[in-house]
């Protein structure tokens, strides 16, 4: 097996502005393995507000790419925990098994699908992200949209522009990026109205400091981003949260997420499957996971303006699942 990869810096088709900051692009890195004349590709972001950095990344990859190397094909699942004992940061560890589950798929001839013996008859419609603006102009962008799903970002709490959205009478999720307060969030989760949001992402700063002022059983559909980075904070969350998004960079990678998925369903999560702005790379590796998630967050290959990859679709929020072998990422 050969290891290389290389940085992609991605243009936004427009400016993506969140609670965080505003960006005008993205820069990844994607991660190939070859053999026997097949490749598999993974992708992770650089995201600040994650403290990535992919310069070290890179070093990290020169580190270990003998090890990785000399390597024997095996089941993903055994991939995974040799991936483990390397002590990789969650975003590499999920580019590295991606890339594998790519690989592994296309060697064997059938789909990450087939192998894990998923079935896409019920596929969730995904979001598009209406970044931080004013409520006028995310409403304009909202109604002059193919989509029917939107993901709204806010920066601060507004009444006036939650009830505006409320009026919209579409289907709509409000992400605040941790922008709320503990006296906000009572109100929201007290008043019924707030119910008609499909969700309400990651509305405080992370920590159980925060989020313990959550109730999951009132009337907010919470979900929880930055708080449920992996599998061990989830019997944690319960009391707090209803639903959760998971991102394979967060967990590690698809082999964790699966995991992940049957824990959460055991504990009566709604899950969701989510994205950060990455190329088709990206999202045709979470998008397989979508026919097990009860929402769809895959517009990240979308946002930007000069993809390199072909491989799983979402048009318009339809998800369109690639029927080549492995992941079925090629690229340009």
């Amino acid at each position: 097996m050969v290891l290389s990869w290389q940085i992609v810096k991605f243009n936004l088709k427009e400016t993506f502005a969140i609670a965080y900051g505003n960006y005008t692009f993205r820069e990844a890195l994607i991660v190939t393995l070859q053999s026997h004349g097949e490749k598999g590709y993974g992708e992770c972001t650089s995201i600040d507000y994650y403290d990535i950095n992919l310069g070290d990344f890179e070093q990290l990859l020169a580190k270990v790419k003998t090890q990785i190397e000399s390597q024997k094909t095996i089941h993903p699942t055994g991939f995974y925990a040799f991936l483990l004992s390397l002590n990789l940061p969650s975003f590499l560890r999920s580019a590295l098994d991606c890339a594998y589950w790519d690989l592994f798929g296309k060697l064997e001839r059938q789909s990450f699908l087939q192998l894990n013996q998923i079935h896409d008859h019920q596929l969730p419609e995904s979001s598009i992200t209406i970044s931080v603006d004013s409520a006028e102009n995310q409403i304009k962008k909202i109604n002059q949209s193919a989509w029917s799903k939107f993901k709204v970002k806010c920066n601060h709490f507004s009444e006036s522009d939650i009830t505006q959205l409320l009026q919209l009478n579409k289907n709509i999720a409000l992400d605040s990026n941790g922008s709320f307060t503990a006296e906000e969030c009572l109100w929201l989760e007290n008043n019924q109205k707030v119910s008609e949001f499909t969700y309400l992402e990651q509305p405080m700063k992370i920590g159980v400091e925060h989020y313990s002022h959550l109730h999951a059983d009132q009337f907010a559909n919470w979900m929880a981003d930055e708080d449920c980075q992996d599998i061990t904070v989830l019997n944690d969350l319960v009391p707090h949260y209803k639903s959760i998004n998971i991102k394979l960079v967060k967990c590690g990678g698809l082999t964790p997420a699966l995991e992940m998925i049957s824990k959460a369903r055991a504990l009566g999560f709604n899950i969701m499957i989510g994205c950060m702005t990455e190329s088709t790379i990206g999202i045709s590796a979470g998008a397989v996971l979508a026919p097990w998630c009860d929402y769809a967050d895959l517009d990240g290959a979308n946002l930007i303006a000069n993809d390199i990859a072909k491989g799983s679709q979402i048009v318009n929020g339809k998800i369109h699942l690639s029927e080549n072998h492995g992941l079925g990422i090629r690229i340009h």
